[in-house]
C-alpha cells in the first residue's frame, strides 16, 4: 500500500518505519530540522522490538506533491488535527484511507468536518516514543499496538486490508476493536489521567502511582473521565476504572506522556484536548469533573503563554 506519514515524530516516524521496513511505499511529511536529516541520512529508529535504519526514505514538507494514496495516518499533535486535514487534501482519492492515531476522542470528527466523512476511519495507538533527535525516532518501554475500525463498528474491505498490512510489520500489534469508540476511550482514560498528573507534578509515573495523595487524583481524573464516557453513550464495561489503574501501575517507573513532556519543556501542549476536553465534554452531558477542571486550571495559563495568547494585566 502507499501511504503518507502527517507528522513524522514519534508515533507517526515509529509507524511509518516499521511499513516502510516491511515493503510498504511510505512518505513522511515532515520539516525544518528533521525533513532535512531525514533526506541526508534516513529515518533512524531506536527500538526495544530492535532498530531500523530507513535509507534512503521518502520525505516532504508539501502533501502536494505527493499525489493519491491508499491511507494518511495522521500523526500530529491533537491541536494541529484541523490544520492537517486540510493540508491533506490533495493526497485524497476516491478510495485514500485517513487514520488518525491521537490521545484525544475527537480527532475523527474533526477530520470528517474538513474532509467529509467517507474517507475517514477511526483509530488509536499505544506507544512510548519520541523524537530523539532530527531524523532519529526513540521508542522504549511500552510494546506497540495500533487498533482502528469504521466509526460505526461495521466491517468493511479496506479495515481488513489495513490490518494485514500492518500484521506483515514487525514491531507492531494490530487489531481491529469490537467496538472502536470503547477502545479509543479505553486509551484515552489512562493517558488524559497520567497526562494530567504528570504535568501538574512534573513527575514520571513510577512517582506519582505510589504516593498516596497523588494516586487518590489519578483515580478521581479516571472516575471522571469514566462518568463523562458513560454520559455520551460510550459502552464501557463497569471495571473500566479499574483496569486503567492497572496499566498505569505496569507501565514503566520513568514513563512520562508526551503532553507532559511538551509542558515541561515550555511548549504547546494537547491540554485542551485532554483534561480541558473532559472539562468540555462532561460539561455537555451534565456530569462534574472538579479534579480534571483544577489540573486544566492549573496548566492553563503556561499553557496560554506556551502559545503567546497570555493575558495582559494592564
Amino acid at each position: 500500500m502507499r501511504f503518507a506519514i502527517m507528522g513524522s515524530g514519534g508515533v507517526g516516524g515509529y509507524f511509518g518505519a516499521r511499513l516502510a521496513e516491511a515493503g510498504e511505499d511510505v512518505t513522511f511529511i515532515a520539516r525544518g530540522e528533521h525533513l532535512a536529516a531525514i533526506r541526508q541520512d534516513g529515518l533512524a529508529v531506536t527500538s526495544i522490538k530492535g532498530d531500523v535504519l530507513i535509507r534512503p526514505a521518502q520525505a516532504t514538507d508539501d502533501p502536494a506533491s505527493v499525489g493519491t494514496v491508499d491511507c494518511v495516518i495522521v500523526a500530529v499533535k491533537a491541536w494541529q488535527v484541523r490544520e492537517a486535514a486540510e493540508a491533506i487534501r490533495p493526497m485524497i482519492g476516491p478510495h485514500t484511507v485517513v487514520l488518525p492515531l491521537e490521545n484525544g476522542v475527537e480527532a475523527a470528527d474533526t477530520l470528517s468536518d474538513v474532509l467529509g466523512k467517507a474517507p475517514v476511519v477511526d483509530g488509536l495507538c499505544g506507544i512510548l516514543a519520541w523524537l530523539e533527535a532530527p531524523g532519529h525516532v526513540r521508542h522504549a518501554g511500552v510494546d506497540p499496538f495500533v487498533r482502528f475500525g469504521e466509526c460505526d463498528n461495521h466491517t468493511s474491505e479496506r479495515i481488513s486490508q489495513l490490518k494485514a498490512v500492518f500484521d506483515g510489520a514487525r514491531g507492531v500489534s494490530a487489531e481491529i476493536p469490537d467496538d472502536i469508540k470503547v477502545a479509543q476511550w479505553s486509551k484515552f482514560l489512562f493517558i488524559c489521567a497520567m497526562s494530567g498528573i504528570g504535568s501538574i507534578t512534573r513527575m514520571p509515573i513510577g512517582v506519582t502511582r505510589q504516593l498516596p495523595e497523588t494516586r487518590a487524583a489519578i483515580e478521581r481524573m479516571l472516575d471522571e473521565i469514566d462518568a463523562v464516557a458513560r454520559g455520551h453513550g460510550v459502552a464501557f464495561p463497569s471495571d473500566a476504572a479499574a483496569r486503567a489503574m492497572q496499566f498505569i501501575d505496569a507501565m514503566p517507573a520513568e514513563s512520562t506522556s508526551s503532553m507532559q513532556r511538551n509542558i515541561m519543556a515550555g511548549q504547546p501542549s494537547e491540554l485542551e484536548s485532554q483534561n480541558g476536553a473532559v472539562v468540555r465534554l462532561g460539561r455537555a452531558v451534565g456530569v462534574a469533573t472538579p479534579t480534571h477542571q483544577l489540573v486544566h486550571a492549573a496548566l492553563l495559563p503556561q499553557e496560554l503563554a506556551a502559545r503567546d495568547e497570555a493575558p495582559i494585566d494592564h
